[in-house]
């Protein structure tokens, strides 16, 4: 009898489990950090993002992580990805966000959430206002099946007008998948949530595969000079 190779609906559902996996593993991760209460008053960011990385691969042998690891608190959450503040003692009544790309087994995982310590009404709203944003993003991807990537990003900065906010970041999120996903080289715009990408978002990658995407929104208030952050899976419940 001859063997028949695995068939291609068979590998988009191994990775599907895959990337759904890391991201659980990610909240697990994050769940820790609350639960140990990591997030303290008077720490440099630099010292929490270390006890993250320790964190990580006590839990899960994670060593390897795709992007910078990203903690930043107080006027340093105003800040885009590529930008590189400097570190800062976390203040008892800031509000901060991690963003973190763990690699778990090979298979990417990219997680971000916002903190608030304290009891700031306007910080808390903003934390919460990321977290809808998101939901009503990816609502509105599921429902608009010939969408380019231009047009989520600028759903995303609608959506921060609507909640009384600006958006902060120059792209609303990218590929993701294992590791290292699909790149081109030097090519900042084709492959990511970028105001000037008309990439079809359900179109296929090079190898005929499924593309899956994270959905990133960063909403801040530049006045106040505070930001919150808030990113997962897109493509994947």
């Amino acid at each position: 009898m001859s063997m028949t190779s695995t068939s291609q609906p068979d590998l988009e559902a191994r990775r599907v489990t895959e990337l759904r996996d890391a991201q659980k593993k990610a909240e697990g991760l994050f769940s820790e950090i609350e639960a140990r209460g990591l997030i303290q008053p008077g720490i440099q960011e630099s010292d929490l993002n270390e006890k993250v990385f320790v964190l990580a691969n006590e839990l899960y042998g994670t060593t390897t992580h795709w992007h910078k690891r990203i903690v930043r608190s107080g006027p340093n959450t105003l800040c885009p990805y590529a930008d590189n503040p400097p570190d800062r003692i976390i203040q008892p009544d800031d509000i901060l966000f991690f963003d973190l790309g763990p690699v778990f087994e090979n298979w990417e995982a990219d997680y971000g959430r916002t903190f608030v310590l304290g009891s700031d009404p306007r910080k808390h709203k903003l934390r919460r206002d990321v977290a809808l944003a998101f939901a009503a993003g990816k609502k509105y991807f599921k429902e608009t099946p010939d969408m380019i990537a231009c047009d989520l990003y600028a759903y995303a900065q609608s959506l921060a007008t609507e909640y009384g906010w600006e958006f902060g970041g120059p792209i609303a999120g990218h590929l993701i998948g294992e590791f290292p996903h699909e790149k081109i080289a030097g090519d900042k715009v084709t492959l990511y949530i970028h105001p000037k990408s008309d990439t079809l978002m359900r179109s296929l990658d090079e190898q005929g595969r499924r593309r899956h995407w994270i959905l990133e929104i960063h909403f801040v208030d530049r006045e106040q000079q505070i930001g919150a952050f808030y990113e997962e899976l897109l493509t994947i419940d």
